[in-house]
């Protein structure tokens, strides 16, 4: 049974995003809310965060939800996977606010059989990762994990492939990114950015 997990550290994993810790707060949990509605649409998904408010979001969509044990989004992933048993796996970064249920759809579909689908953001990090099972997840996040991940399939004799899926390339970091993908971007942070609007200056 595919599996999805979504990692959601919360607006403290946001800090380049806006000054004000409100703003962050509020754009971080509608993308997060964005990502969860695309993911909940396409199968079991489970949510792993220290965010009191997105638990309880998650829960009340259907999602499972996992705690952050700490120690970064490698970490997060790791705990979400435990206990979860075989089958694939579909982890999607909570800043991807332009991610359709189609989207993620492609990049299983464009995933070789048994080996490992990764979409990169344009830093070369790593922003959906498609695996065969949980063992196949390596924590390799950060810069350059892109070629760190296709790397780990190939040290385990899978295929991998970058597929080129720009609703879930579009991450979001810094409010020139927000402003880049507004127009892509999912119901619930469009009527974020309109309720903020002036306070994003």
């Amino acid at each position: 049974m595919l599996t999805l997990v979504l990692p959601f550290a919360g607006s403290a994993g946001k800090t380049r995003l806006h000054a004000s810790p409100r703003v962050r707060g509020r754009v971080a949990q509608a993308m997060f809310r964005d990502v969860l509605a695309a993911c909940l649409a396409v199968g079991r998904t489970r949510v792993v965060t220290p965010d009191e408010d997105a638990a309880s979001a998650a829960l009340a969509a259907g999602a499972e939800v996992v705690a952050d044990p700490g120690g970064g989004q490698g970490a997060a992933v790791r705990a979400a996977l435990a206990g979860i048993g075989s089958g694939e796996v579909l982890v999607v970064n909570a800043d991807l606010p332009c991610a359709r249920p189609r989207d993620l759809r492609a990049l299983l579909a464009a995933t070789p059989a048994g080996g490992v689908g990764l979409v990169e953001a344009a830093d070369g990090t790593t922003n959906a990762l498609s695996l065969p099972a949980p063992e196949a997840f390596a924590p390799l996040y950060g810069p350059g994990s892109a070629a760190r991940f296709r790397a780990h399939a190939a040290a385990l004799g899978l295929a991998a492939v970058s597929v080129p899926l720009p609703n879930l390339a579009r991450d979001v970091d810094t409010l020139a990114d927000l402003e880049r993908v507004e127009r892509w971007a999912g119901a619930r942070t469009r009527a974020c950015l309109a309720e903020l609007e002036g306070s994003l200056v």
